[in-house]
């Protein structure tokens, strides 16, 4: 067994209780005493989350940002977080950003855990919701004849991460410090087919939300919009970070948020994901996996 997606398919023989989702969503749904609390839990490690040496008040916020990015994508009201934390050289000034990403994103901590170990540091946090819609959105709802939407342009994270990697001095903030479109998942929640936020590249999670729902997605990939020059569209297509949201919903339904329309829900064909109407090419690599 080796990568990512050998090791969650094994998963998915312990993950049986429907909160789970069969481990295909962004996030678990539990029923709770006539409450819907919807849970999530993404991990960040030194090297491959953020760069080493990088101010740890802005891997603080980002902690919190990404898993908050999750239930965005389920329309869900945050309740609060836990988060799991290995010392490191900058202790003080990740506090400090956690309770900078706290107070601007409303959300109260409700505890955690701490250890000793690395390098190098890696970072956990949990972040739980209450739904604000039922059915709360999932990956898998999307059917032929929808339209395929994106909240804002990709890349910008791309962007930044260079500057940031290469001391440019130009605007890094879209990679440091992400901003979970939490209200735009709110209003977007009662309209949707299907909803995920773009973690790992537009391509790829799309490619993901079409696996989920069993059908074909076609991109039209000039319609995508970039915060990157136009040489680097294929980068930005591919980077991750930019934690839009991607969504379907109906044909002719106009999104009550923002958004631009960048492709169609097919009946399902050979590949999940086709691009300009063509299949991508064997061995193409969508996004980001571990």
């Amino acid at each position: 067994m080796t990568g990512e997606r050998a090791f969650i398919e094994r998963l998915r023989g312990l993950a049986t209780d429907p909160a789970a989702r069969n481990l295909a969503d962004d996030a678990a749904v539990l029923e709770v005493g006539g409450e819907t609390l919807v849970l999530t839990h993404d991990m960040m490690v030194e090297g491959v989350h953020w760069l080493p040496g990088q101010d740890m008040a802005d891997v603080a916020w980002k902690l919190v940002a990404v898993n908050l990015s999750d239930l965005a994508a389920k329309g869900a009201r945050p309740l609060g977080v836990l988060f799991g934390y290995m010392f490191g050289d900058q202790n003080e000034r990740f506090i400090d950003g956690l309770g900078d990403a706290l107070a601007a994103f409303d959300v109260p901590l409700l505890g955690g855990d701490t250890v000793s170990g690395g390098p190098p540091q890696s970072l956990g946090l949990t972040a739980i919701g209450q739904a604000t819609h039922r059915p709360v959105p999932s990956r898998s709802g999307a059917q032929p004849g929808d339209a395929l939407w994106l909240t804002g342009p990709v890349g910008a994270a791309m962007m930044g991460y260079e500057a940031l990697r290469d001391s440019t001095g130009a605007d890094s903030e879209a990679y440091r410090r992400p901003r979970p479109l939490l209200a735009e998942g709110h209003a977007l929640a009662p309209h949707v087919t299907a909803m995920m936020d773009v973690s790992d590249g537009v391509l790829l999670d799309a490619s993901r939300l079409a696996e989920a729902s069993g059908v074909t997605i076609d991109i039209a990939t000039e319609k995508v919009p970039v915060a990157a020059p136009e040489h680097r569209r294929a980068d930005a297509l591919r980077w991750g970070d930019d934690y839009q949201l991607l969504f379907t919903a109906p044909d002719g339904q106009q999104p009550p948020v923002s958004a631009h329309r960048i492709g169609t829900v097919l009946p399902p064909g050979a590949a999940p994901l086709v691009l300009n109407g063509a299949p991508t090419a064997l061995g193409d690599s969508l996004g980001y996996q571990h």
